[in-house]
């Protein structure tokens, strides 16, 4: 798909992959084809050293991880965890990874590791040896889907303590999957829909406007800032540079004349500065990484409420 996009449809940019394994496929071709190309929401680090025109509009994993170890450790005052990781996946291997060296800087102590692959559906085994071990917590950095099962099943063997995720799993769909089970669960995400900030309670009542009432999860925020940030470096280019903006779409895919003006695009979005997203603030660094500010989200009453900020 991404090759039709670069080479059939002469995009001038790509807004995505959602998903890091993706991303690192996708992030290869448009490198190579020096088309700019930016991730709403891929947190593994290794999306952006694909090369310097990939770019993304979300934090990274080692921030991730070690603001739920922090949340962990300082927020619920808790010493003891297990983590239960999905081994097929790259987001969740190296969210567990720099969440365990977080928590163990912390003093926190990692009392048992199990693993399980996407697409399962039956985690007993995993959860019983979780249960013998006695932790405080289970940190699940998977997807909503796993999540959601894995809550209902942990609850179904007796297993009260919270269970903390990232931002995998972000979905209108998660408690619908988890239901109660999630109660008195968090996760890390991008945004907190009932956070007061003025800019996104706009986006978000425009969003419920065009689409019946629906609320955006916080990829469809990082979506909407990769627009924003993309539009706004076209419309710079447009302004500095016509000929070159002109050159993004006259040329053919591959020309000297595009790569040119694409390159022009690149730099112009390397720049972003304290870009007022709805998801926050958004800085661009030398790695091509948004600092940002991270939230923590609780599951209280069938509802995503926000709990905590937790800053770069």
């Amino acid at each position: 798909m991404v090759q039709k996009l670069v080479n059939q449809d002469r995009v001038l940019a790509v807004i995505g992959e959602v998903a890091s394994g993706r991303s690192l496929a996708a992030a290869p071709i448009c490198q190579d084809a020096g088309v700019p190309m930016i991730s709403p929401s891929s947190t593994n680090p290794k999306v952006t050293q694909v090369g310097d025109y990939i770019f993304r509009m979300c934090f990274i994993d080692p921030f991730q991880g070690t603001v739920m170890a922090k949340f962990t450790a300082q927020n619920l005052a808790l010493k003891k965890v297990a983590i239960l990781t999905d081994n097929k996946n790259a987001y969740s291997v190296g969210l567990t990874q720099f969440y365990k060296e977080a928590f163990q800087q912390l003093g926190g102590q990692i009392v048992t590791e199990q693993s399980y692959g996407s697409g399962d559906t039956d985690f007993r085994s995993q959860l019983t040896a979780i249960k013998a071990k006695g932790p405080q917590a289970i940190y699940l950095p998977g997807y909503y889907t796993e999540a959601g099962l894995i809550a209902r099943q942990a609850r179904e063997l007796g297993i009260k303590v919270p269970i903390l995720g990232g931002d995998g799993w972000e979905s209108d769909q998660l408690i619908g999957i988890g239901g109660t089970a999630l109660e008195g669960c968090y996760y890390s995400n991008h945004f907190a829909a009932d956070n007061p900030d003025p800019r996104l309670q706009e986006f978000l009542k425009t969003y419920a406007a065009k689409f019946a009432g629906q609320e955006p999860n916080a990829i469809v925020g990082l979506a909407y800032d990769a627009g924003e940030v993309l539009f706004q470096s076209m419309e710079k280019l447009a302004d500095q540079d016509p000929e070159a903006f002109k050159g993004l779409s006259s040329s053919k895919a591959g020309s000297p004349q595009r790569k040119a003006a694409c390159k022009k695009l690149r730099d112009l979005i390397a720049t972003t500065t304290n870009f007022p997203g709805v998801t926050g603030n958004i800085t661009l660094d030398e790695n091509r990484n948004a600092s940002k500010p991270a939230v923590v989200l609780e599951i209280k009453g069938g509802k995503k409420v926000y709990s905590t900020t937790i800053n770069p």
